[in-house]
């Protein structure tokens, strides 16, 4: 849009230099042998204007058609030396659509020819003719050649931008789709994979009562049914990113602690719930919460289960002023978490995945645990952390 003007005032310029020359020259040598010479020229520099915007682009034709308009602007000024201003528009006709080099020698070359029709108009030698020309075209072309520099400084600056832009963007993709792998995963390992978990345990159990307990291995089927059953609810709601079932039965985080227990206890260990929390408090926290810490719980149990070799758990929900905490506690072996290994993929998704849910809530993971002295996992949000 901006050169687009720049070229309407300049073909505007050249026209309104171009008639005042004619009328200048038709006033003062009225009826003369070079009068219809004269014409005839402005005639084809005015239709070469009219042609320019066709000549296209900067290249070999646009600059075949700017040299034709010096020719005859040249053959113009020798008839008519009042004719010579009209050089200032092709000025900027060069210096805008031909190389560097080429528009300069443009330049000094109409700048001698204004000059030179200067000193003819003038009748004599005068310093400020031979002097003024030069300087105004220096001018002109340094003012022009740094504004064509900013433009270039500021298109570069643009295009790192919009460079730049594009990469965050692709950044911002690849780091939301690490995001979503990493929630993919842990909703996997607390849900599907906790759920087989239990299912297989439950038909080795079933398995080896069969002949001598059909009863007690038949309950051990059903069991693994219902819990089947619960994990394919989940699947379903963490596909669509939706809270884990037990909260989304409406009951509260209480309720789904001591629907986890429930189906966790068995003949083998038993699982108690504790809440020291106000009802009304509890139900207002926000859902993220309430689904990172049930989550947490899910975890938390299933390391019970897999690695502890415990008799009995505890789950203990907390709310204080300032935060809540979830403690689960079991009396199995315990460990010495300063020798958990370094690799997530050593250690498994266990721990990694409750951390990373306490991380994006603010929250902190704490365990406690010696050798045979069993094991305490802490998870502590505080209220009102960032989401």
């Amino acid at each position: 849009m901006d050169t687009r003007w720049l070229g309407l005032v300049l073909h505007a310029a050249f026209f309104l230099l171009l008639g005042g020359a004619l009328a200048r020259f038709l006033l003062r040598h009225p009826g003369e042998p070079r009068t219809p010479w004269i014409i005839a020229l402005c005639v084809v520099l005015v239709v070469l204007h009219l042609l320019g915007p066709k000549a296209g682009r900067p290249g070999p034709r646009h600059s075949a058609w700017l040299a034709l308009v010096v020719v005859v602007w040249m053959v113009l000024v020798v008839l008519a030396p009042s004719f010579a201003w009209c050089a200032v528009p092709l000025f900027y006709t060069g210096l805008r659509t031909l190389p560097p080099r080429a528009a300069l020698v443009l330049v000094a070359v109409l700048t001698v020819f204004v000059v030179a029709a200067q000193v003819q108009l003038g009748g004599r030698f005068d310093p400020n003719l031979v002097l003024a020309p030069p300087a105004v075209a220096a001018l002109a072309t340094a003012v022009f050649l740094q504004m064509e520099r900013q433009t270039d400084r500021q298109r570069a600056l643009i295009d790192d931008l919009l460079r730049t832009r594009r990469e965050l963007a692709a950044s911002e993709r690849r780091e939301g789709t690490l995001a979503e792998r990493e929630r993919l995963a842990m909703e996997i390992h607390d849900t599907l994979a906790q759920g087989l978990s239990s299912q297989r345990m439950l038909l080795q159990a079933a398995d080896r009562v069969w002949d001598g307990e059909p009863d007690k291995a038949r309950a051990h089927v059903r069991t693994a049914a219902s819990v089947a059953e619960h994990n394919l609810a989940e699947a379903r709601r963490f596909v669509h990113d939706l809270a884990p079932a037990d909260l989304a039965r409406g009951g509260g985080l209480d309720e789904a602690l001591r629907a986890l227990a429930g189906r966790e206890s068995g003949a083998q260990w038993t699982v108690r719930v504790q809440v020291d929390a106000d009802g009304e408090r509890l139900a207002r926290l926000p859902g993220r919460v309430q689904s990172a810490l049930l989550r947490i719980a899910q975890g938390a149990l299933a390391n019970v289960r897999e690695h502890a070799g415990a008799s009995g758990a505890a789950l203990t929900l907390t709310l204080l002023d300032d935060e809540v905490v979830l403690d689960v506690s079991d009396d199995g072996h315990g460990f010495d978490p300063a020798a958990l290994p370094d690799s997530p993929v050593e250690r498994g998704h266990g721990l990694p995945a409750m951390r990373a849910r306490l991380r994006a809530l603010g929250g902190t993971l704490t365990v406690e645990s010696r050798p045979d002295e069993g094991t305490v996992v802490s998870a502590a949000v505080p209220l009102g952390a960032p989401r």
